[in-house]
């Protein structure tokens, strides 16, 4: 599918879930996801979880909450190489350029804008400065280029809600 493609789906079809790394599409996540489990059995932090029952036809497919335990950026993504399907697979780039979610600073919440040091965000973000910095006077920094999305800068930050929002 063309990437015009791709944003055309994303337009008609909202991810309610937050998908593992490597995930097709919504509707063709759907059509392929034998809901098998086996990327929730080798996710090194078991940050992968099944969508409840509720959930309807995503019900049992994985998801990751990254408020419960984001996904911390495992190199090899051994939750797509388990796949046994193609509904999880390893971009051909590997993180470079690919994204679960897209990252959104609440700038009323954030305490480092108001001049009180932190950094929790910027330390805890495991792609780093590529993607989550701190600037000459250690306000956060976001680089969408470089963020994949994962959500432990979100967990990390210490206002309540996060000052960081993901989208997907």
């Amino acid at each position: 599918m063309s990437e015009i493609g791709r944003r055309a789906e994303r337009r008609v079809v909202r991810n309610r879930y937050m998908r593992p790394p490597g995930a097709l599409q919504e509707i063709a996540f759907l059509a392929s996801c034998t809901r098998c489990g086996d990327c929730l059995e080798v996710c090194p932090v078991q940050a992968i979880i099944k969508v409840p029952t509720a959930g309807g036809l995503a019900a049992g497919t994985p998801m990751i909450d990254p408020k419960l335990q984001p996904c911390i950026v495992c190199d090899d993504m051994p939750c797509a190489v388990a796949c046994p399907t193609e509904a999880l697979t390893v971009p051909a780039d590997g993180w470079t350029g690919y994204s679960m979610a897209s990252l959104e600073l609440i700038t009323e919440r954030c305490i480092a804008l108001d001049g009180t040091e932190c950094g929790a965000c910027a330390e805890a973000c495991p792609v780093g400065v590529a993607a989550l910095g701190l600037d000459d006077e250690g306000r956060p920094v976001l680089r969408p280029e470089g963020c994949v999305g994962c959500g432990v800068c979100v967990r990390a930050c210490v206002t309540s809600p996060s000052s960081l929002e993901l989208h997907y």
